[in-house]
């Protein structure tokens, strides 16, 4: 998960322009290199602090931020894209330190008064020359964007798994995939394709795919963990004598059960072993009926006659 730039600066969403900058003032007098040489942790700081500095002091970068959270952002911007047209070698020099240097236009990059320029693909540290690192700014190879995919499949494929076919835009060309769905997988869950998100760069890996799963509604069926629901109303004297009932199950088949003499409105009964199979394995869940006792808005004369006697009788 992606650190939160408001937090790494000690700071409230609502906070002002200005105390944004007075922030990064003084977290970085704090955590300077000159004032922390071979402080790795103090290294790691600066330029987490000069990073969010980066995007909050930026209006649209923070705009952006602020619509798309801390992880969809990282995952949309490179460090390039966050240090581009950033320069920060003003206010440390404020401060009494040498500049860090920035992005400048069209990809360009000043160093402490020294302008270099390069494409803005490559994997460049834009601390390279802070940290003693080498000038030549050697191109590192990085890891591709990870793809987020929103996949709704149906409550019997979420049950008893399945293949489904996607078309995944990469670009200007679109991906086919064939996507195994595991057994007992249930809404929220996510689907990690190793290797199938947007190229690496200058010969890093792929990024990976993540499928968000969705399981749509079903007609007769509900679920809760690993058990499925359904409902069946009876009548009156039914609940009252018992009698055998046919209830669909998630797999398609029909069974017959038992609805046992004084049944309840809202009773449970319980069909063992024919809910959803444990995503991490062992025993498959149950399907519970629930019973509805129905009760009739209209009566004949005859009925009502019999109710009332049976009234009579304490019922």
């Amino acid at each position: 998960m992606a650190e939160d730039y408001y937090k790494i600066l000690e700071l409230e969403k609502t906070a002002t322009s200005d105390e944004i900058k007075k922030a990064y003032r003084k977290l970085a007098l704090k955590y300077h290199p000159d004032k922390n040489p071979d402080n790795k942790e103090a290294e790691e700081k600066f330029k987490k602090i000069s990073e969010a500095y980066a995007v909050l002091s930026d209006p649209e970068k923070r705009k952006q931020y602020d619509s798309f959270g801390s992880d969809t952002f990282s995952q949309r911007y490179t460090q390039e894209d966050i240090f581009r047209n950033f320069d920060i070698n003003s206010i440390l020099r404020e401060m009494g330190f040498g500049g860090l240097g920035g992005y400048g236009p069209s990809g360009s990059r000043t160093y402490r008064g020294r302008n270099r320029t390069y494409g803005t693909q490559g994997g460049y540290d834009p601390f390279a020359e802070l940290f003693g690192e080498q000038a030549q700014y050697a191109r590192v190879p990085q890891k591709g964007q990870d793809l987020q995919y929103n996949l709704s499949i149906t409550l019997e494929e979420a049950v008893f798994g399945g293949e489904k076919k996607i078309a995944l835009q990469k670009g200007d060309k679109v991906d086919e995939l064939n996507i195994k769905i595991p057994k007992g997988i249930n809404t929220g869950k996510k689907l990690r394709l190793a290797g199938k998100g947007n190229p690496g760069l200058e010969g890093g890996p792929p990024g990976d795919l993540y499928l968000n799963i969705t399981v749509l509604p079903h007609p007769l069926f509900s679920r809760e963990g690993n058990d499925i629901y359904i409902e069946k109303t009876i009548n009156f004297s039914q609940a009252s004598l018992g009698t055998t009932i046919e209830v669909a199950t998630i797999d398609g088949s029909t069974k017959r059960i038992k609805i046992p003499p004084g049944t309840q409105n809202n009773t449970r009964i319980r069909m063992k072993g024919y809910g959803v199979p444990n995503l991490k394995g062992g025993a498959r869940g149950d399907q519970y009926v629930r019973i509805t006792v129905s009760v009739p808005k209209k009566l004949s004369e005859r009925q009502a006659a019999l109710i009332k006697s049976l009234a009579e009788e304490g019922l």
